[in-house]
């Protein structure tokens, strides 16, 4: 189906439901925030209807929003609340509010209209939009100290979004550093002194009004006044420089520091118990060492040189001497080192093992002096 052919239809269905004459129409009242599923009426007893015409008319809500909020069950032949209406999104100030809709059959086609009444609940707290609430900050009222008695202060402003009766407000003084020098309108709001300022009055007065609407059960909203007793506004930023926070503000951040003391605290006991363990540590280890008798043997790794740089070879090579009454016959020779492995030498060390060599080279010549040293020794028994 094309688009246009759509935009047709849906042009010519309104039309429809104008030509087609209303057979019935019926009307509910409902409160508001009721939950999904909620029974509204009973459209088949309440319009003469039968269930088997619901069915074979497919019987359907119409009428845009409204489809939202409530939608028709043909098994049953009743209305259910589909969505939980609040009536303030819904009719926001309009009173009274309500839902129209139509119930449309075909073949042949009816209509029949719908009414419901969404009755007002009270769910909603006063708003105070005057005195502005700061959070810290300190917003004062000036009272000179000639005033006299009715004089006007401030106004406590709020609101009710509910309607009727639920939007009722009254006002009333609950707490007052000197009850006797205000008093609250309760239909107003107004904040007037209600006898002559003194200068015995203390700069700083507090004052705790509650709002409340006229709901059952009733809904209430507190507001703190601050008002300030001076001729003069240096005199009050002097007073109300150090006016003190709300009590919660005053809690948290004590909880806070204290908290933050206690990890800090914390951590250091811990270093300090870390470095002492560590030194008695370090310290009994050095006496252990200390008291020991044991000798220290130097270890050096075998089949490697020395480490003093000597340039002399860590093995330990033989020979056998073998002498006779005839020195001439006397022997002498070099055994082989007792490891077969390879020696690598440093390059430093090439003059070592030539001189090595060149002591080996005498020795194997016949008129060596090692032979003639030799032959001098006395020959064995």
């Amino acid at each position: 189906m094309s688009d246009r052919t759509m935009r047709r239809q849906v042009l010519l269905f309104p039309l429809i439901l104008h030509l087609t004459s209303v057979l019935g129409q019926i009307s509910y009242s409902i409160p508001e925030e009721m939950p999904s599923g909620s029974l509204v009426g009973n459209v088949v007893q309440d319009l003469g209807l039968d269930i088997k015409r619901l069915k074979s008319g497919k019987a359907r809500v119409y009428t845009g929003d409204s489809a939202a909020y409530i939608e028709l069950n043909n098994e049953r032949g009743v209305l259910l609340v589909k969505d939980k209406m609040d009536r303030e999104a819904i009719c926001r100030q309009t009173t009274p509010c309500a839902l129209h809709f139509q119930i449309i059959l075909e073949n042949p086609m009816e209509l029949h209209s719908v009414t419901i009444m969404i009755q007002d609940q009270n769910d909603n707290p006063p708003q105070v939009l005057y005195p502005v609430q700061t959070g810290g900050s300190v917003v004062a009222e000036m009272v000179p100290r000639s005033a006299d008695v009715g004089y006007l202060v401030t106004k406590v402003v709020a609101v009710d979004v509910d309607s009727g009766q639920n939007a009722w407000l009254s006002y009333k003084l609950q707490k007052a550093t000197d009850r006797a020098l205000f008093e609250v309108g309760s239909q107003n709001g107004e904040i007037r002194t209600i006898r002559q300022v003194t200068d015995k009055d203390a700069v700083k007065q507090r004052l705790s009004v509650i709002v409340e609407d006229n709901g059952q059960p009733s809904r209430s909203a507190t507001v703190i006044v601050n008002v300030a007793v001076a001729d003069s506004f240096p005199e009050v930023l002097s007073e109300f420089t150090d006016f003190p926070h709300d009590k919660e503000y005053n809690d948290n951040l004590t909880f806070y520091l204290v908290l933050a003391l206690a990890v800090v605290s914390f951590l250091f006991i811990t270093c300090l118990v870390v470095i002492i363990s560590v030194k008695i540590y370090r310290w009994r280890q050095s006496r252990v060492l200390y008291q020991s008798n044991l000798p220290v043997i130097p270890y050096y790794p075998p089949r490697y040189s020395d480490t003093l740089g000597t340039g002399t070879l860590p093995h330990v090579y033989n020979y056998e001497v073998c002498r006779t009454t005839d020195s001439r016959k006397s022997d002498c020779k070099f055994g082989r080192a007792g490891s077969q492995n390879v020696l690598i030498m440093d390059p430093s060390s090439t003059g070592t093992m030539q001189r090595m060599q060149s002591e080996k080279s005498i020795l194997d010549e016949p008129d060596s002096p090692l032979e003639s040293f030799n032959n001098q020794q006395k020959p064995f028994v």
